[in-house]
């Protein structure tokens, strides 16, 4: 059976990611396809999370999964370890004796429970019972007034729950969930800009010795040295910024990270990566943007697939656009003031900046189906297709994360 699955990071008050909610679509045709619940969700759990791995989804992180009734009664969130799963109990599932008692089952086991688009209750009087299980209260923060969410902050609080704010888009909202009283938050406020001082993007070292060592050999491979530069977001950012620079400022748009390497040449190159490599051997380590860079990666392997996929030749502008796409986010600026520090091609920053050109019509592709959007009518692939390069995209940026941070 062929799966699809799409994940949203979770993140605690630190901005650091906790946890991942994983997005689940079946269907042979290019769009979302409304199947019976049970169905679904059992299918796509049972085969997707073991057919792709829970390792590579989560990366030692637990997963948010929902579980209908039926597949409550059914005891399906025990196929699961429970340090590995969240079990979601969505909505519209009754509060009933039942439920109680396979929450109270589940709890015992070891299982963190949490409730899925929770409003004010004042209906059930074994609400209070229920909540002795429970360990995360879920709002969504764009369907709940600021009134409604405080107090049910202010009245559930006591059952020593934590709170999540799911459906948080802009770094506004996150500021006011934070304000607020949530203690976790789901969204994707973490790509939007935040205008502040000036900041380094952190650095991964062991691609610098790799490309050390090549550069150590008496004929370099050019090809290899470039798809290692590449594979870090930091390296590549720094290398263009580098031709900008008095020494090696050009009038030409640079299009490829091959191409910025022909341009700066080897033996220069060869110093500048040795000095870079020395000065961020003490230099700490950001991780409350690991998931932006995460990210960065995923979007730039993804935009790479799509454009081979649909027929283009060069790969590498697409790549650059997905990999840049957020640079805003990891040196918290404005796009604008981003993309002026970097010699790219007017046609990748376009792009990045929305435009609808050829790059940014793939790079829009890539944004859509990490958010699991299936209206891609434009989009010449199949659904197996696109499930196939996501998960190429996550295989890609968990090697290149995990062989660089020694996690």
């Amino acid at each position: 059976m062929n799966v699809f699955v799409a994940r949203q990071p979770i993140f605690n008050r630190g901005e650091q990611s906790v946890a991942y909610e994983l997005l689940y679509r079946k269907s042979e045709v290019n769009s979302y396809t409304h199947i019976d619940g049970d169905e679904a969700t059992a299918d796509v759990i049972i085969n997707g999370f073991f057919n792709i791995g829970v390792e590579e989804l989560s990366e030692g992180k637990k997963c948010f999964i929902n579980f209908t009734e039926n597949l409550l009664n059914l005891k399906l969130p025990t196929y699961f370890e429970p340090e590995s799963i969240v079990v979601e109990i969505l909505e519209d599932i009754p509060i009933n004796k039942e439920l109680v008692s396979i929450c109270q089952e589940l709890k015992e086991l070891g299982y963190t429970i949490a409730l899925d688009d929770f409003a004010i209750q004042e209906s059930y009087e074994l609400l209070p019972e229920l909540l002795k299980y429970i360990d995360i209260i879920k709002i969504d923060f764009l369907q709940t007034s600021l009134y409604d969410r405080r107090r049910m902050i202010t009245r559930y609080k006591s059952h020593q729950v934590s709170f999540l704010a799911e459906k948080v888009e802009t770094r506004e909202e996150f500021e006011l969930a934070l304000k607020d009283g949530f203690d976790l938050f789901q969204g994707y406020f973490f790509s939007k800009p935040d205008v502040l001082s000036a900041q380094d993007i952190p650095a991964y070292f062991q691609t610098h010795y790799q490309i050390s060592e090549e550069l150590s050999r008496s004929e370099p491979n050019i090809n290899d040295i470039a798809s290692k530069i590449e594979q870090d977001v930091a390296l590549s950012y720094k290398l263009l910024r580098l031709i900008n620079t008095a020494a090696f400022f050009t009038r030409n748009k640079i299009n490829s990270i091959k191409h910025a390497l022909v341009f700066i040449g080897l033996k220069e190159f060869k110093k500048w990566i040795y000095v870079l490599t020395i000065k961020q051997i003490d230099h700490e380590k950001n991780t409350g943007q690991e998931e932006v860079i995460k990210l960065s990666l995923i979007r730039a392997h993804l935009c790479e697939q799509l454009s081979q996929k649909i027929g283009k030749n060069d790969p590498s502008p697409y790549l650059l656009a997905g990999m840049f796409s957020l640079i805003d986010n990891l040196l918290h600026c404005s796009i604008d003031d981003a993309l002026q520090k970097l010699p790219l091609s007017d046609e990748i920053k376009d792009a990045i900046n929305g435009t609808d050109n050829e790059i940014g019509k793939v790079l829009n592709w890539t944004i859509q189906i990490e958010k699991c959007n299936w209206n891609l009518s434009d989009l010449p692939l199949t659904t197996n297709e696109i499930s196939e390069c996501y998960r190429n995209a996550i295989q890609w940026s968990n090697l290149l994360l995990y062989d660089k941070t020694g996690n």
